[in-house]
């Protein structure tokens, strides 16, 4: 793990290895630029969770709703045949977003939700 290519998880895993060759937590601290009490809470953590501990985490947050909903209602009439489908612009999308699911969303917000699931499809791009 001290190979890790998350540079959070490395350091972790080299700050425990310092740890057993002596190292205090202030050496350690200043080795990697990091408060004592950060490298007392990754030994706390080690010693209660294992290696397992020091692995990265996403933080917890807040469910896309905005964007979940604007998907919900945007995928349909993307994916329609184009012969078959209206000239859908941003301005057009958010407001039929608004009318099916009750949610405002924002023109960034749209875009970004509109190109990252393109992106993750492997598509050429939003139609």
């Amino acid at each position: 793990m001290a190979h890790s290519r998350d540079r959070g998880e490395a350091d972790r895993a080299r700050a425990m290895l310092l740890t057993l060759l002596g190292w205090t937590s202030p050496r350690i601290a200043e080795a990697f630029g990091v408060r004592e009490d950060t490298v007392r809470l990754w030994r706390c953590d080690f010693a209660d969770g294992g290696v397992e501990a020091l692995k990265a985490s996403v933080a917890p947050g807040p469910a896309p709703v905005k964007s979940e909903a604007a998907l919900r209602v945007v995928t349909p009439l993307l994916e329609a045949p184009v012969a078959n489908r209206r000239n859908w612009t941003i301005a057009r999308l958010i407001s039929e977003i608004e009318a099916r699911e009750g949610v405002r969303i924002g023109r960034s917000q749209l875009s970004k939700t509109l190109r990252k699931k393109t992106s993750a499809g492997g598509g050429r791009g939003t139609p």
